[in-house]
């Protein structure tokens, strides 16, 4: 049976010194923000998500972007290494919960760069964006490590945004979603959807035809409605000012072994 659980790690306490590459820096209001991270970790159990809570890593400002640390293949971890070096004391805590839930755990060893938010799977076919925080090693390491269990590695191109999905998601169907001026190659999707707003190309699957999304993207919640999907709307505006999105929060983990 598919496996429901969630990753999540709440906001350092140096929130608001989270590194800032695409837009310029704003304060950010780290009390609005455990409230926005409260009501995001209560949509996910609300839709029948088990969240499983890493420990907290208070001395490093963006950890609360689990998804950044971990790419999770089946079974399998596969344990990132990112371009900024100053995040990648975030990866222990993630480790340590990983292999309690019984995951195989690899790593992505230097000279490779991973960030977790550079990966898109879509069934089989895993999507690694190559831009700033993940490299042509890193993508490499990802083949090693996922190709042989089946998976299709597509590198992607990513120079307009912080990571591959700040700029594509997915819906429940496969196809692809995001917001043009922000996507350097739309063209490699079999199936891409435009969407009006930057923030509406984020999207997590909860179950079915429902997808968490943020409140910053009215116009593509409706064009998503209209579409047969159920949005689930949360506000995460404190988040977004550190380039963060609704998939940055959380690790969702769909094929953990019985």
């Amino acid at each position: 049976m598919p496996s429901k659980k969630a990753l999540i790690r709440r906001p350092s306490p140096r929130l608001a010194e989270g590194l800032v590459t695409h837009l310029e820096r704003e304060k950010v209001d780290v009390g609005l923000a455990e409230e926005q991270w409260e009501a995001y970790v209560e949509a996910l159990r609300t839709h029948g998500w088990e969240t499983v809570e890493v420990d907290p890593a208070d001395d490093c400002p963006d950890s609360v972007f689990v998804e950044d640390t971990v790419v999770m293949y089946r079974n399998v971890a596969l344990i990132a290494r990112s371009g900024a070096e100053s995040r990648r004391a975030e990866t222990a805590g993630v480790e340590e919960a990983v292999a309690r839930l019984g995951c195989s755990v690899n790593w992505i060893w230097e000279p490779g760069t991973l960030d977790g938010g550079d990966v898109l799977k879509i069934g089989d076919t895993i999507y690694v964006g190559r831009g700033g925080r993940t490299n042509a090693a890193g993508v490499q390491q990802v083949r090693e490590a996922f190709e042989p269990l089946g998976a299709r590695v597509v590198p992607v191109p990513v120079s307009k945004v912080l990571h591959l999905k700040s700029a594509v998601t997915a819906l429940p169907d496969g196809t692809v979603i995001g917001h043009i001026p922000k996507v350097d190659r739309p063209s490699l999707f079999p199936r891409f959807l435009s969407v009006p707003e930057e923030a509406g190309a984020h999207v997590v699957l909860l179950d079915g035809p429902k997808v968490l999304m943020a409140a910053s993207a009215p116009k593509t919640a409706d064009l998503l409605a209209d579409l047969g999907y159920e949005p689930v709307v949360v506000d995460i505006s404190e988040f977004e000012k550190l380039e963060g999105c609704v998939t940055c929060l959380s690790v969702r983990l769909r094929e953990l072994y019985a």
